[in-house]
């Protein structure tokens, strides 16, 4: 019985963490190209509580809300179109970067703030890799210019966001069964 309960667990989870990443979306400072949102913070905790299979799936429920039509991209934006925008790598990104996270974050048994960070840190590289290849290439900007419009502008935040999601983790991870 209890072995039924804990998949279900998880997608209970992984969906309400969906949909904590959709609200951060609504949090949001407007930069051109790229908005800074909240919803890297979500995906931070979601991805370092969850796990990497659970966390990539949390993200991937987030992307497919906003594929069907849902408002819940930065700004209120929705649809497949989306994805092939300039923002669209960013959101590719945070499915496998989540996974990457979540992966990182369950290879050492008693986790702490600095290996959540150091997790949380890989994962935003893979965002911002695959983030502004597509930037680059949407946008027709050298591979330079798209870094330093789609990263630059970006870290210090994401950096107060990474040390708060870690911090938040370690009390979470302590709390959630899965």
């Amino acid at each position: 019985m209890l072995q039924e309960k804990k998949p279900i667990r998880g997608i209970i989870y992984a969906s309400l963490f969906g949909a904590l990443t959709a609200v951060g979306a609504y949090i949001i400072i407007p930069l051109p190209p790229v908005p800074i949102t909240a919803q890297t913070f979500f995906l931070n905790v979601a991805a370092a509580v969850l796990g990497g299979p659970l966390g990539a799936a949390s993200q991937f429920i987030y992307i497919m809300l906003g594929v069907l039509g849902m408002p819940v991209f930065a700004g209120g934006k929705s649809g497949l179109g989306v994805l092939f925008g300039p923002t669209g790598g960013y959101l590719i990104g945070f499915i496998l970067g989540a996974f990457v996270i979540g992966f990182l974050a369950s290879q050492k048994k008693e986790a702490g703030i600095w290996w959540y960070g150091f997790s949380m840190l890989a994962g935003m590289v893979i965002i911002y890799l695959l983030g502004v290849l597509q930037l680059s290439f949407v946008a027709r900007l050298d591979l330079i210019k798209a870094a330093s419009v789609g990263i630059l502008p970006f870290l210090p935040g994401d950096m107060v966001k990474i040390a708060l999601a870690a911090w938040v983790s370690c009390q979470l991870k302590k709390r959630i069964i899965i």
